[in-house]
């Protein structure tokens, strides 16, 4: 197996940025909506594994492990089948503008283009592959999905038996940031690696491991939230993009921007 050094990747991530800022919308659209779908089918496949071994009684700690441990096919599909994924962007094109592959221009349209495709991708998957289908809308299925969403956008207020408290936007944007930051690297490694075995190996670590930490993304949050809005949570839209969507997606630019694109052209790329 051979890959790519530190520096060699962080050349090949610049890069790539000017490909990014240059792509037609329509092209854009299509990979958006294909990223948001893609990490969709994660979550969903997430939802339904933890329902199973949560029905059967095991500690918390290995449902968040098992729910951690399936959620990564989402990056793996929109990192080798290929598609533009707004997180991972994040760091690409920031990297690109700070190295001059890329222009302010292009980043915004790059990163507005995939968080809007991206979203509706999300969404589609909630209400025609999960909720339509009904694969989702049995009890137990259903109630994991209502605890998720009201979990994560009921902006820190009880809900439920227990008086469950929601993330608060402090939260929310501080888990944001953590979340990018691995999200990030896998992308980071994806890129380091020359096959495809040791780049699923690479994407799988960091993406199970920002899951079962509990850290906040904003692309899987655009299934998850809908999901639980179609199936009944206690959640409205305009909570959904006030209470997480916002501060998830602004931690997400942080984490991605800062502790990785910036970190790594600034030892790399800044000569």
């Amino acid at each position: 197996m051979s890959f790519k050094s530190p520096a060699e990747t962080a050349k090949a991530v610049a890069s790539a940025a000017t490909a990014k800022g240059e792509m037609p919308i329509l092209n854009l659209a299509i990979l958006g909506f294909l990223a948001g779908a893609y990490i969709a089918f994660g979550g969903l496949l997430a939802e339904v594994a933890n329902t199973g071994v949560v029905a059967a009684g095991v500690p918390i700690g290995i449902s968040k492990f098992i729910f951690g441990a399936v959620f990564p096919v989402g990056l793996i599909l929109v990192v080798i089948c290929g598609s533009e994924l707004f997180t991972g962007d994040v760091m690409f094109m920031t990297m690109g503008l700070l190295d001059g592959k890329t222009d302010i221009m292009g980043l915004l349209k790059n990163w507005i283009g995939s968080w809007v495709f991206n979203l509706i991708g999300g969404i589609f998957v909630a209400f025609v592959l999960a909720y339509l289908t009904g694969i989702m809308t049995g009890e137990a299925f259903a109630k994991g999905a209502i605890t998720i969403a009201n979990t994560k956008a009921l902006g820190g207020a009880a809900f439920g038996a227990e008086a469950t408290k929601s993330l608060t936007w402090v939260q929310a944007f501080t888990r944001a940031i953590g979340c990018n930051w691995l999200v990030c690297c896998a992308v980071y490694l994806a890129n380091a690696a020359d096959d495809i075995i040791s780049k699923i190996v690479g994407i799988w670590f960091p993406i199970m491991a920002f899951v079962c930490i509990g850290f906040e993304h904003s692309v899987a949050n655009m299934f998850f939230i809908p999901l639980g809005i179609f199936l009944g949570a206690e959640v409205t839209w305009a909570q959904f993009f006030i209470n997480n969507l916002i501060p998830v997606t602004l931690g997400n630019i942080v984490g991605g921007a800062v502790f990785v694109a910036m970190a790594y052209w600034f030892v790399y790329l800044r000569d």
